[in-house]
């Protein structure tokens, strides 16, 4: 049974299968959509493609997650901008409200100089997107800790009209969902639904599985006057077969749409 909040697929969530894939995962467990992370794949790239897959499965796109990882630097555009640009012109042209955007890296300087201007010139020529910045974590290596984001791994610090909230950045970051979901305020427009450790690295773990408040974050969204969509974006490429990979997809469906039904009141 859907909620009033929607249940995404992550295309992200099925690697290294493609983006086609996604759509034929959502659509037999149930889900109410899906989350294009645009990456090599020429599917997650092309409009026309999606709309067609999109149709086939009867299942919309809702939000697009840019071209922002270090392996897909080159997709479209070596300029970031025109790589925004071009997700915002995607999902304009899906219907999709949201576009997922990481905070710049430390080494774009200029890019990370403008952001802030070039977002607001963005939003004004694509009013109908969001463009939602997600929360990262610093980068732990041979017992060093550096932060390769710029101004930071927190958006919240520098502050944004939107955010997207990942459970399992929070645990990379060893922090707290409840206290970044509380950062981010009325301008939560977006989550990411995994989980992690807290050992100190990125794991997209499924929810419940780690030690991050899954339960309580997601009962909580109704109290925070939540009205964006929750993308199941958990690391399912370890798995050994494709049952394998439905199982924990339907694991982290049934996860989401079993707490977002039950408020506890919480609104940390």
């Amino acid at each position: 049974m859907t909620t009033g909040v929607p249940v995404l697929l992550s295309s992200s969530s099925v690697f290294p299968e493609p983006t086609a894939a996604a759509f034929q995962m959502a659509a037999s467990l149930g889900y109410d959509g899906l989350e294009v992370m645009v990456w090599t794949d020429a599917v997650s790239q092309d409009f026309g493609a999606l709309r067609g897959l999109a149709e086939h499965y009867g299942l919309p796109v809702r939000s697009v997650h840019a071209p922002c990882l270090l392996v897909t630097q080159r997709v479209w555009s070596a300029d970031p901008w025109e790589r925004l640009r071009r997700s915002a012109e995607l999902a304009t042209a899906l219907a999709a409200p949201t576009v997922v955007v990481h905070p710049p890296f430390t080494w774009q300087r200029e890019y990370a100089r403008t952001f802030e201007a070039g977002l607001r010139r963005l939003r004004s020529r694509y009013p109908s997107v969001s463009f939602a910045i997600e929360n990262m974590y610093p980068v732990r290596m041979a017992g060093r800790e550096f932060v390769p984001y710029a101004p930071g791994w927190d958006p919240t610090r520098a502050g944004y009209d939107a955010y997207t909230l990942d459970l399992s950045h929070c645990a990379a970051a060893r922090g707290d969902s409840l206290a970044m979901a509380a950062a981010m305020g009325d301008k939560l427009a977006h989550v990411h639904l995994g989980d992690g450790t807290g050992e100190g690295r990125d794991e997209h773990l499924v929810p419940g599985r780690g030690s991050q408040p899954c339960v309580e974050l997601l009962s909580s969204l109704a109290g925070r006057g939540f009205t964006g969509s929750v993308a199941v974006e958990v690391a399912t490429r370890g798995a050994k077969s494709r049952d394998v990979r439905e199982a924990d997809l339907a694991e982290a469906l049934a996860f989401a749409r079993r707490y977002l039904k039950a408020p506890t009141g919480a609104n940390v």
